[in-house]
């Protein structure tokens, strides 16, 4: 059986003796085991990262960013090896997988010109001879808490920022799919970087209760479920560190009646049932705005939703594959009983589907409910899987209300040919994300992501800019040279030869 270890720099690793078990979503077999670490797997970790911070630090950013240029053409050149091994533990299609690794590298991207972003700033006669200048200089050493959904992207959103701006780095990925984490570490080293800059540390709660409370780390990102994220937010503000922690959504879609139905539904299949509802910026609410909107759209969602291809990851004509774990598809499941139970009508179930010759595979059918009400406790909790919910509005206030008054506030789109109810739209929706005529609408490398209410505590955004910003901290400087040596002589004398 293959062994995952954890990357740790220093003379070897150190184990806890616990593991855990990772399954192949295809087969629901077992496929490999991860050892995880525990505190003085931790402390190792953490010497190796203060051995190599303060060098790394002292490198110029242009040669940290050849570090990123050597990382960005690797990941390319093992585009198909990471998409496959991704794929292998998650389950998300080979397209999905390679989406996965090519919206991380872009991050890596926009790391590459980290001398420009870094630039400080500069007043010249601020005062009587006083010049004023700040500096970004790099919080010291960083980790990442990692969600299963997105085992290439997201570490590389975080770590590709932290290290670029001169910080160590450790990441604490999922147990459930962490491979390929593991394999970014290896070629990150391959790259250039100096050992003890990027490790990867395997466990459950105890490893990442022990990166919360450990002095040495500085700054934490982490994306996970809310209420989790919100318990790593406050113990981690608590022990004094910068937290940037990213929760669960509900993202919704806005159909206004002039919206071009086609590629609504075209859209809406993508975002709702791709990767199999796992990502934070699925799309698993659609609002219809009036009666006769709505009746349209689901005659085409149902033909829509029925020809959709469910099958093994490694399937090129598959739409989606398996959920992650047995136990995740069980809570789907679940779910789905759950709208049953309180009065949502079930217009299509996937409860039940097998594959053939994968049985015990993790599938799940793609599911459409109709008739979806907001006290309903699918409607205001994450489902996380293949389940479109359709919630009817009489009218664009309401359908902005449902979106703003959302416990969630990570994405929103709206779908409209008419340019002032989409700018009203975005002007005045209570999220942090906005589509207009995109369904997911997960901004460029240089910008930032980020949502509101309890999809994100803390106050600057992942990657751009923000990420900058949140993996540097600034020093300022206000500086006076006198004219004199203190003896009422000339400062400014030429030397002569001779």
């Amino acid at each position: 059986m293959r062994i995952i270890d954890n990357v740790v720099s220093g003379g070897g690793t150190s184990s806890s003796g616990r593991s855990a078990e990772v399954f192949d979503p295809n087969t629901g077999q077992v496929q490999a085991k991860v050892n995880f670490g525990d505190q003085s797997t931790l402390e190792q970790a953490v010497a190796a990262a203060q051995a190599a911070q303060p060098g790394w630090a002292a490198t110029n950013p242009q040669r940290r960013a050849r570090v990123m240029f050597k990382f960005k053409q690797l990941i390319e050149d093992n585009m198909e090896e990471l998409a496959r091994l991704l794929s292998s533990e998650h389950g998300k299609v080979i397209d999905d997988a390679k989406g996965d690794v090519q919206r991380g590298l872009e991050v890596i991207e926009f790391a590459c010109g980290i001398p420009q972003a870094l630039k400080g700033e500069y007043t010249q006669g601020a005062g009587p001879g006083i010049d004023v200048y700040s500096m970004r200089q790099p919080i010291g050493i960083g980790a990442g808490i990692t969600p299963f959904n997105f085992p290439a992207m997201i570490p590389m959103w975080m770590f590709g920022m932290a290290i670029a701006c001169g910080n160590a780095f450790i990441i604490k990925p999922s147990e459930r799919d962490p491979s390929v984490p593991v394999r970014l570490a290896e070629l990150f080293l391959e790259a250039g970087a100096p050992e003890g800059i990027l490790q990867v540390v395997h466990g459950d709660k105890e490893m990442v209760d022990a990166i919360l409370d450990h002095p040495a780390i500085g700054a934490i990102s982490f994306v996970g479920s809310s209420d989790i994220a919100n318990y790593v937010y406050a113990r981690g503000t608590q022990n004094g560190k910068r937290m940037q922690c990213m929760g669960g959504a509900k993202n919704h879609g806005i159909i206004m009646p002039d919206a071009d139905l086609d590629v609504a539904v075209n859209d809406l299949i993508g975002a709702a049932y791709g990767s199999a509802g796992e990502r934070c910026m699925a799309l698993p609410v659609v609002v219809p705005v009036g009666e006769d909107t709505a009746e349209r759209l689901r005659d085409k969602l149902v033909s829509a939703v029925g020809s959709l291809r469910v099958g093994v990851s490694t399937d090129p004509d598959a739409q989606y594959g398996p959920v992650v774990t047995a136990q995740h598809k069980a809570r789907v499941e679940e779910w789905i009983q759950k709208g049953v139970d309180e009065g949502a009508e079930l217009v299509i179930d996937g409860r039940g589907f097998k594959l053939q010759g994968h049985e015990e595979g993790y599938f799940i059918g793609p599911s459409l409910f109709d008739h979806v009400k907001t006290d309903m406790d699918t409607y205001h909790n994450e489902i996380f899987g293949p389940v479109l919910q359709m919630v009817r509005a009489n009218d664009f206030e309401e359908a902005l209300k449902l979106a703003s008054d959302h416990q969630y506030g990570n994405g929103v789109a709206i779908f409209t040919r008419n340019g002032h109810a989409a700018r009203e739209f975005a002007a005045r929706v209570n999220v942090g994300m906005v589509g207009i005529n995109v369904p997911i609408p997960v901004p460029v490398s240089y910008h930032s992501f980020g949502g509101w209410k309890r999809s994100g505590f803390g106050d600057q955004n992942q990657y751009g800019m923000e990420g900058m910003r949140f993996w540097t901290k600034v020093k300022t400087v206000t500086q006076r040279w006198p004219d004199g040596g203190g003896d009422g002589s000339n400062a400014f004398v030429i030397p002569t030869m001779g």
